[in-house]
């Protein structure tokens, strides 16, 4: 709410690290096309809250340990329908009201706390800051047998404490009155719940703690550390990492994939449960931390004596009418949005940051587009987007694309395992389709693909965003190169960036990796600018002691020409982002053509080298106008299907090519 709230100063004093990323845009693509991007970022909705408890409605592919009408916990966001994945749920026991079981996940964030305080029976424990996560820590500290002295600049909230089993709670404690407490011994353990700018909990946790004791942070707080305390106690210092292990791996929270308990016995999930479990024992009674219980309807009133402050609150609930879950739509319709009739009404997959930057006001120029549907996985950026835009429905239910006959035109711009299923979708719903890069992450999918398409009987658009073939800068070198009868040397070099081994690009079932996911560009471009498909192409990767743990990303692919040309495409993850990202370099014939970043131009013949610069243009605007004109006109689309599907198997035989050492014939 604070950061909603900053000037745009505000928010780059908080934030260096994006302002420094909007700096290298403005760089690379100019002055105007970076605020507008920008412009839309902060735009952009954040979901709130992230502790609620409800009912299964549905359960994924492969969930096992849920079923439909289970009452659990989660980390949802606010929302009547939330998708969560498997090991951020936990079970909510009988004798636990959803009232109760909505503080799991903030209780989880304690449980933590406590058990990396490592805190024994008998042992006293400093809890610094008593707002929900501090109470909710003294009542898990009490129940472990624990000696707890509380303290807040808030007397109101040390009353509290008291209840909830705290020794002592008073405001503003010094560090002389825990050591008298201790009998001159100091805590043994400081578990920090404070949120402030401030030093004083640090300090203060730093004079309280017993010599060799341990200090958690699991709050926001000033971290100007003064060593010395540290030093001569000897004491533990660490920061509490959220719910506990897994937390920000992707292979658990995503993909769902657990630790073993018996080497990591409290995991997130396990701690969520085991917040559950103290309240179904009547051991942790969260009831009197409610001040507040608001109708979802008058959520706003919630975050309003928040922002306030003019009245005492600790835990807030907003609560939801129970209502038949068939009875809940998934779908919200804009009227008056609509234009007058177009051509072709258009369904779109997908409103995230590259669709809502870039491709959507690239389809706000086709004057040929009526927009229908626009779909989220979540619901809340398609509305987003719909409001905002032309869009008549908003709805996170793909069916209401595919099965929507007025519909004759999907647009998929989602992530990339999900692409093939989509094509195959909308070609037997007999529909027309654009679909983002990659057009599918495995043979068996294209093949599938295939199939499908020699079994429609109606004439259908199938197109992928392949881009750089569109750029003005690749349609110039184009057409410099038009007279050449001899087979060309084509030279391709992505300084693609870093991405971490955990990014979901990087994930061969949901990304393909960033080979198949985006050095496919630089193969099709090779297509576009030789004029012929490839017949056979190797690929290497670097390797070695020292080498990172992905490798795919730091790869040099060659590809043979079915006309004799020959092409290399270097896609580098190891660079520096502050160098430009691309260049292509294209020799034959006697001539020689550069690109720069999609906005200089060098060509040199006969001896006169010519430059010519303009703005950074990739072609995404002119691949999305083709491809509006060719389902008007008819015909063969802007790309044809031989290209398209030798450009996507030769860049998953490269893939192929880097795991077996060998070379392959693109058949």
């Amino acid at each position: 709410m604070e950061l909603a709230k900053k000037t745009l100063l505000g928010k780059a004093r908080e934030r260096p690290d994006h302002v420094r990323r909007v700096l290298e845009k403005v760089r690379n693509e100019g002055l105007l096309p970076t605020i507008r991007q920008v412009r839309k970022k902060l735009d952009e909705p954040m979901s709130m809250g992230y502790s609620s408890a409800g009912i299964v409605l549905a359960c994924g592919e492969g969930i096992q340990n849920f079923k439909p009408g289970d009452r659990v916990a989660s980390n949802g966001c606010h929302a009547e329908i939330v998708s969560v994945p498997a090991n951020l749920c936990a079970n909510v026991p009988d004798s636990v009201s959803f009232e109760q079981a909505c503080f799991a996940i903030v209780g989880s964030i304690a449980l933590q706390g406590v058990r990396l305080s490592k805190s024994a029976l008998g042992e006293t424990v400093l809890v610094i800051g008593l707002g929900l996560v501090g109470q909710l820590t003294v009542g898990l500290l009490k129940r472990a047998g624990c000696h707890v002295i509380g303290t807040d600049l808030d007397a109101l909230k040390c009353e509290i404490a008291l209840k909830s089993g705290a020794d002592v709670a008073k405001a503003g404690i010094r560090p002389e009155e825990v050591l008298k407490l201790t009998r001159g011994l100091g805590a043994d353990a400081v578990i920090i719940a404070a949120s402030t700018k401030s030093n004083g909990p640090i300090d203060l946790a730093a004079q309280a703690v017993r010599q060799r004791g341990r200090v958690v942070l699991v709050g926001v707080v000033g971290l100007e550390l003064d060593r010395r305390p540290f030093y001569f106690k000897e004491a533990e210092f660490v920061v509490s990492c959220s719910y506990g292990p897994g937390r920000y791996d992707e292979h658990y929270e995503e993909q769902g994939h657990d630790y073993p308990a018996a080497y990591v016995r409290w995991t997130e999930q396990r701690n969520i449960q085991a917040v559950l479990d103290l309240m179904g024992r009547g051991q942790l009674d969260v009831s009197q931390f409610i001040t507040h219980r608001i109708p979802i309807e008058s959520a706003e009133t919630a975050y309003q004596i928040i922002e306030a402050g003019d009245q005492p609150y600790l835990g807030i609930v907003l609560q939801y009418c129970s209502e038949d879950p068939a009875a809940i739509t998934r779908r919200v319709t804009f009227q008056g949005l609509r234009g007058k009739e177009k051509q072709h009404k258009i369904g779109v997959l997908g409103a995230g940051n590259f669709a809502r930057m870039v491709l959507l006001p690239a389809l706000e120029r086709c004057p040929q587009l009526d927009f229908g549907t626009i779909c989220s996985a979540r619901g809340v950026s398609a509305a987003h987007v719909a409001a905002s835009s032309r869009f008549e429905t908003a709805t996170s239910d793909d069916n209401d694309i595919f099965n929507d006959s007025e519909i004759d035109t999907v647009f998929s711009f989602t992530r990339h395992d999900l692409h093939a299923g989509h094509v195959v979708r909308a070609i037997t719903a007999g529909k027309n389709i654009f679909v983002e890069k990659p057009l599918c992450l495995t043979r068996q999918e294209l093949e599938d693909i295939e199939a499908c398409l020699s079994k429609t009987e109606q004439p259908l658009q199938l197109m992928v965003g392949f881009n750089r073939r569109f750029s003005p800068t690749a349609q110039q070198v184009r057409s410099f190169l038009s007279q050449v009868s001899a087979p060309l040397a084509v030279s391709i070099r992505f300084n693609a960036g870093t991405i971490p081994s955990g990014h979901w690009t990087q994930s061969d079932k949901e990304g393909g990796g960033r080979i198949i996911g985006e050095a496919c560009h630089a193969i099709d471009l090779a297509t576009y600018l030789t004029g012929s498909v490839p017949v056979r192409v190797y690929a290497e990767s670097i390797g070695g002691e020292t080498a990172p743990e992905i490798t795919d990303d730091q790869c040099i692919i060659t590809l043979r020409h079915a006309n004799g040309s020959i092409s290399t495409v270097a896609y580098l993850a190891g660079g520096d982002k502050a160098f430009p990202k691309e260049r292509v370099e294209v020799f034959g014939g006697g001539h020689v053509a550069i690109i720069d970043d999609f906005h200089t131009v060098t060509t040199c013949v006969t001896g006169k080298l010519r430059t010519k610069k303009g703005k950074m243009d990739k072609g995404h605007h002119a691949e999305i106008e083709a491809f509006a004109k060719s389902l008007t006109q008819g015909g063969k689309g802007p790309i044809s299907w031989e290209e398209l599907r030798t450009t996507t198997l030769a860049s998953l035989l490269a893939v192929q090519s880097l795991r077996e050492g060998a070379p392959f014939d693109i058949p």
